[in-house]
């Protein structure tokens, strides 16, 4: 009889942790959002949906080798998965007046694990976040 009471008490103490974990990733991330921090490398992202609506977000650029590269960090990705489907996408650089056209590039094989092995996560910050999965696009300037 106690070991089943030990039991639904280590089960009941494992399921708070667990919601109170789950409820300190969702501030995280709804803050992150509706703050929409900008910093010195900043950039607003314009991206279009199925009905060619536009939704802005900032995100962080990183520059490797003269390329510009944007990661997916976060489980809220819906201007990941616009760019994926529409890859003509509008960005403002830090710094800049105007919007410039740029193609939303997906990255695999050296280039990806370049971006994954310069750009890792902390275990802390995945952890904040949730361990969402982490995407990286490149943004190739476009006429």
């Amino acid at each position: 009889m106690k070991s089943s009471k030990f039991k639904k008490a280590i089960y009941l103490f494992g399921g708070i942790l667990f919601l109170i974990y789950v409820g300190w990733v969702v501030e995280f991330e709804v803050n992150l959002g509706r703050n929409q921090p900008m910093g010195g490398n900043s950039i607003v992202i314009a991206t279009f949906n199925n009905e060619n609506e536009r939704h802005e977000r900032v995100l962080s650029v990183r520059e490797v080798n003269g390329e510009n590269y944007i990661a997916a960090n976060h489980w809220p990705r819906a201007w990941y998965r616009q760019a994926i489907e529409n890859p003509n996408v509008e960005v403002k650089m830090a710094g800049e007046e105007e919007f410039a056209n740029y193609t939303a590039v997906p990255l695999v094989g050296e280039e990806d694990a370049l971006l994954r092995e310069r750009y890792s996560l902390s275990f802390r910050s995945r952890a904040q976040m949730g361990f969402p999965p982490r995407y990286f696009l490149r943004l190739d300037p476009r006429p």
